[in-house]
């Protein structure tokens, strides 16, 4: 079970910060941040590893977002800064498993951020 959560409405240059909880995985996993345009798709936002040492941003998200996460749980959290209308998104979280050499995303439902004045 994958649930993010912290999403809403925020002027451009605004900051918030999602969180994302995933449960019923075997120890810690790599989860990511994704996010959903209307009319472009989904587009990965960042990713960060099972220990939390190591993170990769996608170009928009550097300098502006930060993934981290808690120690030794799957719980993970994205702060984003500066923010800007076309950030404007459903963004959602996957909690991500090796399978025979396949990655799975296990997805939640997404939390809205609107970014509007």
């Amino acid at each position: 079970h994958v649930a993010e959560s912290g999403g809403g409405v925020v002027q451009p240059g605004g900051s918030l910060k999602l969180s994302c909880a995933a449960s019923g995985f075997k120890g810690t996993v790599p989860m990511r941040w994704y996010r959903e345009i209307s009319g472009k798709g989904r587009e990965l936002v960042g990713e960060i590893d099972s220990t939390g040492e190591s993170t990769n941003y996608a170009a928009f998200a550097k300098g502006r977002f930060i993934m981290s996460r808690d120690t030794n749980e799957n719980t993970i959290f994205l702060q984003m800064n500066n923010l800007q209308v076309e950030d404007t998104a459903v963004y959602r979280c996957s909690a991500v498993t090796v399978v025979f050499g396949a990655a799975h995303d296990y997805w939640g439902q997404g939390t809205q951020v609107t970014v509007s004045l």
